[in-house]
C-alpha cells in the first residue's frame, strides 16, 4: 500500500510540474511576441550609444581621424566625446576663437581710425579695421570724415610688428581672394576685383589699370587674373573668364600705395609722413561691431578675422599686433579653458592651428556667457541660409548655427544644435587627415548632426 501512494504521489508531482512548465512556456511566448510588437510599434531611442557608432562607422568609412563633443545644456554634461581631448588642425573654426576675445576686447563699434588735429593739418592712421570702402560693406565713415575735413591731410603708419602673412600660410595662394595681406590700414578690402561688365573687362579701384596686361591669345593660365609674385602688375587671359566672370585678387601693400588710393578716391591731395604717433589721438568710430562679426562668421572673411585681432591689440598698445592680441586673450580671458590652444592667426588659414573638440565645447559656452541666444546665433553661419552652411541643414526653420572650417584635408562643423525635442546641444566635429573630397565629409556631418536633431 505504500508503494502505490508513493507511486500516485510521484505521478501526480510530475503532472503538476508538467503543467507548470507549459504555462511559464506560454507566458515566455506571450511576452516574447509582446516584445516583437513593442519593437515594431515604438522605434529604440537614439541616444549616446547610437550617436558614437555612428561616428565610429563613418571614421572607419573614409579612413580618417574623427574628434566629435556633443553636450547637452540641460543635462549639464557630455553626452558624446570621441577623441573629444584630442588635437586638431581647427581651420576656420579658429574664428570662434577670434570672435570671442573680440566681445572681450573691442566695444559696440569699430575704431575707424585715430586723428590728431594741429593747426592747419591733421594727422590721422589706421587702427586695422578692415571696412574702409569695402565693396561689400559700403561703409562711408571714415572716407565722409576725410574727404569732409578741411584741414591738409596727412597719414601716418601706426606701429605694426604682424607680417603680411601668418606663420604657416600658403604662400602660393596669394593670388585668391580669401588670403588678402594684412595691414595697418585695409582699403578695398585690399584686393583688386575684376569683372566682365564692360570690355575686356572692369576694375576696381581703377588705380591699378595702368597695371594690368591683357594675353588675349592662347589660353596659357587656368585662371583669368594672375597677378605676379612680389609685384602688383597683374596679366587678364580673356579665354579663362566666365560668361559671368568676376573675381578678387589680392594686392601687395604698403604705406605708399595706401596714400595713393586715398588721394584717388578722396580726389584731395593726402600725404605721407613718417613720425611717431602723436600722443592724445582722437578715436573717429564706425561701423558696429556686430556687423563686422557676422560677416567674419558667416560668409569666414580671413581678412576681418585677421584684422579683428589687429584691432584687439590696439586697445592695449599703440603697437598693433595679431600675435599680440591673441597672446592677452589667452592670458586673460582663456585660460581656463580644458585644453591650451595651439593658437597663431586670426582667420585658421595656418596649419599651425590646434585645438580639441572639448575646447570649442568650452568656447562657444563661453561665449554663450557674453551674448544671449537671440543676439549670438543670428552672427553665426545658418542652416539654409546666405553663408558657409547655405546648402546644407536646410529646414523651414534653422536648427544649426555655428561655424565651418576648410582647409586641405582638414573640415569642421561646430556651434549649437536645436533638436526637434527642444534641446540646445553645443557641438564640435573635427575631421582631419583624409583622401576623399571635403564634400563627402561635409555630406556625412551633416547626416550624422541633422539625425542627432531629428531623434535625439
Amino acid at each position: 500500500m505504500e508503494v502505490t501512494n508513493t507511486f500516485l504521489y510521484t505521478l501526480a508531482t510530475r503532472y503538476i510540474y508538467y503543467i507548470l512548465l507549459v504555462s511559464l512556456g506560454i507566458l515566455s511566448a506571450c511576452s516574447n511576441v509582446q516584445k516583437v510588437v513593442s519593437s515594431k510599434s515604438e522605434p529604440p531611442s537614439f541616444g549616446p550609444q547610437a550617436i558614437k557608432l555612428r561616428i565610429l562607422d563613418s571614421e572607419t568609412k573614409y579612413q580618417r581621424f574623427i574628434g566629435f563633443a556633443l553636450y547637452d545644456q540641460q543635462l549639464d554634461s557630455m553626452v558624446v566625446a570621441h577623441n573629444a581631448d584630442k588635437y586638431f588642425v581647427p581651420a576656420s573654426n579658429t574664428k570662434l576663437f577670434t570672435f570671442y576675445a573680440s566681445l572681450k576686447m573691442l566695444g559696440d563699434s569699430i575704431p575707424a581710425l585715430k586723428y590728431f588735429v594741429t593747426g592747419d593739418s591733421l594727422l590721422f592712421w589706421g587702427t586695422g579695421d578692415p571696412s574702409f570702402l569695402h565693396m561689400d560693406l559700403k561703409n562711408v565713415t571714415a572716407y565722409e570724415f576725410l574727404k569732409n575735413r578741411k584741414e591738409k591731410l596727412y597719414y601716418i603708419t601706426a606701429p605694426f610688428a604682424s607680417t603680411a602673412f601668418a606663420p604657416n600660410w600658403s604662400w602660393d595662394d596669394y593670388n585668391y581672394y580669401y588670403q588678402p595681406e594684412r595691414s595697418i590700414f585695409p582699403i578695398y578690402g585690399n584686393v583688386v576685383k575684376f569683372t566682365n561688365k564692360a570690355k575686356p573687362y572692369s576694375i576696381t579701384p581703377t588705380t591699378f589699370k595702368s597695371n594690368v596686361s591683357v594675353v588675349a591669345g592662347q589660353q596659357t593660365s587656368q585662371t583669368a587674373i594672375l597677378r605676379d609674385w612680389r609685384t602688383n602688375n597683374f596679366t587678364y587671359f580673356p579665354k579663362s573668364a566666365a560668361p559671368d566672370f568676376s573675381m578678387e585678387v589680392p594686392f601687395i601693400t604698403s604705406a605708399e600705395l595706401t596714400v595713393k588710393l586715398l588721394a584717388d578716391t578722396l580726389k584731395r591731395p593726402v600725404k605721407l609722413v613718417k613720425r611717431t604717433v602723436p600722443k592724445g589721438g582722437k578715436v573717429l568710430l564706425g561701423l558696429p561691431a556686430d556687423s563686422v562679426y557676422k560677416r567674419m562668421l558667416q560668409v569666414s572673411d580671413n581678412l576681418f578675422a585677421e584684422q579683428l585681432m589687429v584691432l584687439s591689440s590696439g586697445t592695449k598698445s599703440d603697437t598693433l599686433s595679431v600675435e599680440k592680441g591673441i597672446q592677452f586673450a589667452l592670458k586673460t580671458y582663456l585660460a581656463d579653458l580644458p585644453d591650451a590652444p595651439v593658437w597663431v592667426d586670426g582667420s585658421g588659414l595656418s596649419t599651425i592651428n590646434l585645438c580639441t573638440p572639448r575646447t570649442i565645447i568650452a568656447l562657444l559656452q563661453k561665449l554663450q556667457n557674453e551674448r544671449s541666444h537671440n543676439r549670438l546665433l543670428p552672427l553665426l553661419a545658418t542652416g539654409g541660409r546666405p553663408g558657409t552652411f547655405r546648402n546644407i541643414y536646410k529646414a523651414p526653420v534653422p536648427f544649426v548655427f555655428g561655424k565651418s572650417g576648410t582647409l586641405a584635408h582638414v573640415h569642421n562643423h561646430s556651434g549649437y544644435l536645436l533638436t526637434k525635442s527642444g534641446k540646445t546641444l553645443l557641438f564640435s566635429f573635427m575631421n582631419n587627415n583624409y583622401k576623399v573630397a571635403s564634400s563627402v565629409i561635409r555630406d556625412e556631418m551633416e547626416r550624422i548632426i541633422t539625425e542627432i536633431h531629428e531623434k535625439y
